[in-house]
């Protein structure tokens, strides 16, 4: 490797990426589940003022880049938001920031602490080294607003409905209401005449029948995570695979995460995203054995 090309793997550790145009950079801005200070936002601004051109780019991983830095301009502007606790993002094939969703702070569906989780996971994996790129995303419920599906793991707050006969007035608006038709009315032989029920198969666990439900027959009957790997939108697309629903702890969550980051690591070939190992691999011969290691795993406590 020359030394200009190594010059450019190290710059791109600490999220310095060269651009089309000589001797100008990229600086890409680290934003643990898109939330900077209105100080941090004052200092990038200062800094894109006085050593880019004046603007900012708001990337698609809810970050922020300053375009058009001069190379001899990168350490005195790293240092100048250094001072305000920014850190820089990364590049290359390592783990990328965390994204996030609001979660269940401030969104009326939110059903998990999105952001609490992004930056536990901020804390353990932001740019160890993998084979390729790697990409999480917590989204706090089934509208996906950060595309957890679209992620190399991606974390999605689910609730499991559970229907309390005694708040039901038969009005069948869930029936409607339900996005994927999950919920379904019966006739029945008892007193009441009639029963409502879930397709596990096809319910999303989302919160619309809970949330909307006039009368509050539809509770949370059990609430937790749905964990998604191998996703990419990449040159291949793939949507990821369900690990696992109705993950009830964090603790489970975290043990999941940790062994499919740690299989892809051991398995994945250089530049190979980790659906695509999972395709060559074998998405049963995958699950099976991570969720295997966790059940082994727990019975071992």
């Amino acid at each position: 490797m020359s030394d200009n090309n190594r010059d450019q793997a190290a710059l791109g550790k600490v999220g310095m990426m060269r651009q089309i145009q000589p001797e100008y950079y990229v600086m890409r801005l680290k934003a643990v589940a898109g939330d900077l200070t209105a100080r941090q936002l004052a200092r990038i601004s200062s800094v894109a003022e006085q050593y880019g051109r004046g603007f900012v780019h708001l990337s698609t991983r809810q970050g922020i880049e300053i375009h058009y830095v001069h190379q001899d301009n990168l350490e005195p502007a790293r240092l100048a938001l250094a001072e305000e606790g920014i850190e820089m993002g990364a590049c290359g094939p390592r783990v990328r920031s965390i994204v996030a969703c609001p979660g269940d702070e401030t969104c009326r569906w939110g059903v998990i602490d999105t952001k609490a989780m992004a930056r536990e996971l901020d804390a353990r994996y932001f740019k160890a080294e993998t084979p390729s790129k790697f990409k999480l995303a917590v989204t706090g419920c089934a509208h996906n607003c950060t595309k957890a599906n679209e992620n190399d793991i991606g974390i999605r707050g689910a609730i499991e409905p559970k229907w309390e006969r005694s708040s039901c007035t038969d009005c069948s608006l869930c029936v409607s209401f339900c996005p994927v038709k999950a919920i379904g009315r019966r006739e029945t032989d008892d007193s009441d005449g009639f029963q409502y029920e879930v397709d596990e198969n096809s319910c999303i666990n989302c919160s619309v029948c809970t949330s909307l439900c006039p009368t509050n027959a539809w509770v949370v009957g059990r609430k937790g995570y749905t964990v998604f790997i191998g996703g990419t939108m990449g040159k291949v697309p793939r949507f990821a695979s369900v690990l696992k629903r109705i993950v009830e702890t964090e603790e489970e969550v975290f043990d999941l995460v940790d062994k499919a980051f740690t299989c892809y690591r051991e398995n994945g070939l250089k530049k190979e995203r980790f659906g695509h190992m999972i395709d060559r691999i074998g998405l049963e011969n995958i699950k099976e054995g991570l969720l295997e290691v966790t059940v082994q795993h727990k019975k071992q406590r």
